[in-house]
């Protein structure tokens, strides 16, 4: 089994997890920084690093809730993967669906695998070595159908993704700069997806995300053709650790685009 394959099984084994305790009905408590947790968080994540054990030994794996208890193993002049067991667990709480699984390898700073799974819709993502795929998942969990997606060339006036639970002033004044003429507010690691499959132009994000939230869903984006820059215009860059006053793993603010016009 490829490891972009193993990325898939471990992903539609959490989902299952997941959509098991969003059925039932989650009960939510908070971590340190008042981010939201859930048993569905914990439950896939054990299955996520579980699977990748066995498919991917020696490799380490930064999990959010297992950094979150302390657990976070040395990735210094190496590959890691990052894995972020349920991302959008504000709009799981609520019973939105707009709600993910994420697992993504990176090298050299860069993401070069991920998988994405919105387990209530069905619906996954893969990117990785210059092909992403949308997946169409069954009932039980098993991929129905595959096919080859890739970014638009970006539209005058941009079609604009953007959180819903996390808005701010700089990310609307950026929206009205760029002209977007039809702005959809999403949650989870699905702005990038929407990006990587030509359903919109541009994804910008001012306020703090980490690593794990991002990673899957930009290696979709840039497996698919398009690219998420930094403010100062260079590639999102991953592994970010031993800053002076910064979080470990913590993201700058970035701009996500599909395929730039000078580069179409």
């Amino acid at each position: 089994m490829s490891m972009l394959a193993a990325f898939e099984h471990a992903a539609l084994l959490a989902g299952k997890v997941i959509l098991d305790v969003y059925e039932a009905g989650p009960t939510a408590s908070y971590k340190e920084d008042r981010s939201p947790v859930t048993e569905a968080d914990e439950r896939a994540e054990a299955i996520i690093l579980s699977e990748l054990a066995k498919a991917c030994p020696g490799i380490p794996v930064i999990a959010e809730e297992s950094v979150a208890a302390g657990r976070v193993p040395r990735i210094e002049g190496g590959a890691f993967i990052l894995v972020d067991p349920l991302d959008g667990t504000k709009e799981f709480i609520s019973k939105q669906v707009d709600f993910t699984v994420n697992i993504a390898l990176v090298e050299n700073g860069t993401p070069v695998l991920g998988a994405v799974y919105a387990p209530a819709l069905k619906t996954a993502y893969l990117g990785g070595n210059g092909t992403a795929e949308k997946l169409v998942i069954g009932d039980d969990h098993r991929v129905l159908r595959r096919e080859r997606i890739s970014t638009r060339a970006v539209s005058t006036p941009p079609v604009a993704v953007a959180s819903r639970s996390h808005g701010s002033a700089e990310t609307e004044a950026f929206l009205r700069r760029s002209g977007a003429c039809d702005i959809r507010c999403i949650g989870s690691s699905l702005k990038f997806c929407l990006l990587a499959e030509g359903a919109a132009d541009l994804y910008p994000r001012f306020g703090r995300t980490m690593e794990w939230d991002t990673a899957a869903g930009d290696a979709v984006l840039r497996a698919a053709g398009g690219v998420t820059l930094d403010l100062d215009g260079e590639p999102l860059s991953y592994g970010k650790i031993g800053r002076t006053g910064m979080i470990d793993f913590a993201n700058p603010d970035f701009i996500a685009w599909g395929r730039r016009v000078a580069e179409a």
